[in-house]
């Protein structure tokens, strides 16, 4: 394990934009409609592998560093205990291109938020930027109206504006570490889907689902992205992460043969475009 801490920053970020792609595939190849069975073992793989993750990395500390982070990392927990659970919602919803592409913005919420609760400057180009991003999930949401999935696309809203609310904390909170608040999440995720299920006996195929989910797909993937982001700007990250956007419809086009409406490609292209003028941006000038 700690051999990830000697990996090129930007070749974990990469790796864990690989490993989150597949969430959609996985969540598709669920057996059944309880989306609470799926967030419970999901999060019950997540956190054996995170808390065994942190066990070989940090020893007898490990349950320190996570009563350390405090009430902000509880916070920060939640909200990605509301992220992580709209994703499965979405993903059940709607077509996994249309909670990528939706995902993409949280770089665009994250300016407007910092604008809101920060006070931050936007410049023009970030105005742009939001404009675009909010026509392209317009696009999305229009096409949608005809194929159902206007739900869908609602809930995967949360999945940014979530982590946005995330990176906040962490930037009010300087002494926040993401890794527990990860821990948190999972947490509350797997108590509170406990109950709201009518039993968590699966299948054989679907323990096999969810430990995929939860331990390749949702741990590694973040645990690589947290560790990566350290070395790496935060403007590389941002345009690496566009890797899962793109791969997550594909793998779900390969395998299972998703096609989404026009829509969806029309709106994501727009999106994608106000990702990357965003990104841009903090490369080359100074101004949020």
């Amino acid at each position: 394990m700690t051999s990830l801490y000697k990996i090129p920053g930007y070749i974990l970020v990469l790796m864990g934009a690989f490993f989150l792609s597949w969430g959609g595939l996985l969540i598709r190849e669920w057996e059944g409609d309880d989306v609470w069975q799926i967030l419970f073992w999901r999060s019950f793989f997540f956190n054996f592998t995170l808390i065994l993750f942190l066990y070989l990395i940090y020893k007898q500390e490990a349950f320190s560093i996570i009563k350390k982070s405090g009430f902000p990392g509880a916070l920060g927990g939640l909200a990605m205990a509301i992220g992580f659970t709209a994703y499965v919602f979405a993903m059940s919803e709607t077509t996994v291109a249309n909670v990528l592409f939706i995902i993409s913005t949280q770089t665009i919420w994250l300016a407007l938020f910092g604008y809101l609760f920060l006070k931050e400057k936007i410049s023009f180009k970030t105005f742009l930027s939001i404009g675009l991003a909010m026509l392209g999930i317009l696009v999305m949401i229009g096409g949608s109206l005809s194929t159902g999935s206007l739900l869908g696309n609602l809930i995967a809203l949360f999945i940014p504006i979530n982590f946005a609310f995330l990176i906040l904390l962490i930037r009010k909170y300087s002494n926040l570490d993401l890794v527990p608040a990860l821990f948190y999440g999972g947490l509350i995720i797997m108590f509170f889907s406990f109950f709201m299920t009518e039993t968590i006996v699966v299948s054989k195929h679907n323990l096999i689902v969810g430990f995929l989910l939860g331990s390749f797909q949702h741990a590694f993937g973040f645990v690589c992205i947290v560790i990566g982001a350290r070395s790496t700007p935060a403007v590389v990250v941002g345009l690496l992460m566009l890797v899962e956007t793109l791969l997550g419809p594909f793998w779900v086009w390969v395998f299972l043969s998703e096609i989404p409406p026009i829509s969806v490609f029309i709106g994501g292209g727009i999106i994608l475009l106000a990702v990357i003028l965003k990104t841009l941006e903090q490369k080359y000038s100074k101004d949020p």
